[in-house]
C-alpha cells in the first residue's frame, strides 16, 4: 500500500493533477498495486486566505508518505519567491531531495524546434544537484539603495554534496545502459573554486566506474551542443544553477513544457515528482491545459517506488497519444480538452 501526498497547487495545477490521478487509478487496477492519496491545499489560495505558506504540522505529516505528486506552485496575486521558497525549497531542502532528475526525451509525433532531429536524437537525462549552490540563499547587500550598492550571492558547494550527486549520476548512467556516458557540465576555466571541486570529485568517483565513459563540457558549450548535436549526450551531471538553466533548454528541444516532467529525489527518503511548467494561471479553469507532463511525472513516480510495469504502460500510452492523436502540445491547440487527453491516456494503457 503506497501512500502518495498530492499537492495540486495553483493555477492549472489541480487540472493536470486530476488527470494524473485518473491515470493512476486505471493503471493500479491493471497492474494490481494498492495506494492511498491525500490532498494537501498548499499554494497561493491558502496563503491569501490564511497568511500561511507551509504549516509545520503539514510538513511533518508529509514526511510519513512514500512520495509526493505536485501540480504547480505560483499565484499572480502573491509576490514571486514567497511560495517558491516557502513550499518548493522547503520540500527540497527539508526532505534532502538532493537530486533533480530531468529526462529530456522527444516522443514520436511531437515537434521539436531543432531541424532534422528525431526521437532517436533527443533522449538524454540531466542530473542536477538540488540542495546546494546559489540556491542556498547565502549572501548580503552592502550599501543597499544607493549607487554604491553591492549584492553578494554565494554559491556553496560541499565535497559531500557534490560526491553524492556525482555518484548517483554514475549509478544512473550504468542502470540506464544506453551510451554509458556521463558528461560533467561546469565552468572550470573561470569558476576556479566551485567548478574545480566538481571536476576533482568527478575524476575521483569515476575511478569506481571503469565501465562508464566520462566527458566534460563547459556550460556554455553544453547549451550549444544540446541544440546542435543532442544525440551526443546520454547523462549530464551539473550543479544547481547550471542545471536549472540547461533543463529548460532541454524542455524546449523535447517539445515544450507540456511534455516535460521531473523528479526531486532523495534516494533514501521521500521524493517529489512534478510537471516542469508553471501554474499558467491564464489557462486555469478552462480545461485546455496539456496534462501530459503531469502524467509523465506520475510515470516517473511509479518507476521510482518500484512499479516499473505501471510506469512503462503509462509512457507507452503517452507515446500513442502524442504520435496519433494530438494536433499540438500547446494549451488550447491540442484538438482535445484537458480531461479528454487524460481519457485518451487511460484508453491506451491497454493498447
Amino acid at each position: 500500500m503506497y501512500k502518495i501526498a498530492v499537492i495540486p497547487g495553483d493555477g492549472t495545477g489541480p487540472e493536470v493533477i486530476r488527470e494524473g490521478l485518473k491515470v493512476l487509478e486505471a493503471v493500479a487496477k491493471l497492474t494490481g498495486f494498492e495506494y492511498q492519496t491525500k490532498i494537501f491545499d498548499l499554494g497561493g489560495e491558502r496563503y491569501l486566505k490564511t497568511g500561511e505558506v507551509f504549516p509545520e504540522e503539514i510538513f511533518e505529516e508529509i514526511k510519513k508518505f512514500d512520495a509526493i505528486y505536485l501540480g504547480a506552485i505560483g499565484h499572480p496575486e502573491v509576490k514571486p519567491g514567497i511560495l517558491e521558497r516557502g513550499i518548493l525549497l522547503k520540500l527540497r531542502f527539508g526532505l534532502d531531495q538532493y537530486i533533480n532528475l530531468r529526462p529530456v526525451k522527444l516522443y514520436p509525433g511531437v515537434e521539436t524546434p531543432l531541424k532534422d532531429k528525431s526521437p532517436q536524437d533527443i533522449d538524454f537525462v540531466v542530473i542536477r544537484e538540488n540542495t546546494e549552490g546559489l540556491y542556498v540563499g547565502e549572501g548580503e547587500f552592502i550599501n543597499k539603495g544607493n549607487e554604491n550598492e553591492i549584492a553578494i550571492q554565494i554559491s556553496r558547494n560541499t565535497y559531500r554534496g557534490i560526491e553524492r550527486c556525482i555518484r548517483y549520476a554514475f549509478e544512473y548512467t550504468r542502470k540506464r545502459n544506453k551510451q554509458k556516458k556521463l558528461t560533467l557540465c561546469a565552468k572550470t576555466n573561470v569558476l576556479n573554486y566551485a567548478s574545480d571541486l566538481w571536476w576533482r570529485v568527478f575524476q575521483e568517483v569515476a575511478k569506481d566506474y571503469p565501465d562508464i565513459k566520462t566527458d566534460y563540457a563547459h556550460v556554455d558549450a553544453t547549451c550549444m551542443w544540446m541544440v546542435k548535436n543532442p544525440e551526443w549526450f546520454d547523462v549530464i551531471v551539473t550543479d544547481n544553477m547550471f542545471g536549472d538553466i540547461i533543463t529548460d533548454l532541454g524542455a524546449i528541444i523535447q517539445g515544450g513544457l507540456g511534455i516535460a516532467a521531473g523528479g526531486n529525489i532523495n534516494p533514501q527518503g521521500i521524493s517529489m515528482f512534478e510537471p516542469i511548467g508553471g501554474s499558467a494561471p491564464k489557462y486555469a479553469g478552462k480545461n485546455v491545459i496539456n496534462p501530459l507532463a503531469a502524467i509523465c511525472a506520475l510515470s516517473m513516480l511509479l518507476e521510482h517506488i518500484g512499479e516499473v510495469k505501471a510506469a512503462q504502460l503509462i509512457e507507452n500510452a503517452v507515446i500513442e497519444v502524442t504520435s496519433k492523436k494530438l494536433k499540438s502540445l500547446a494549451a488550447g491547440k491540442m484538438g482535445y480538452s484537458t480531461s479528454e487527453v487524460g481519457d485518451l491516456v487511460v484508453k491506451h494503457l491497454v493498447g
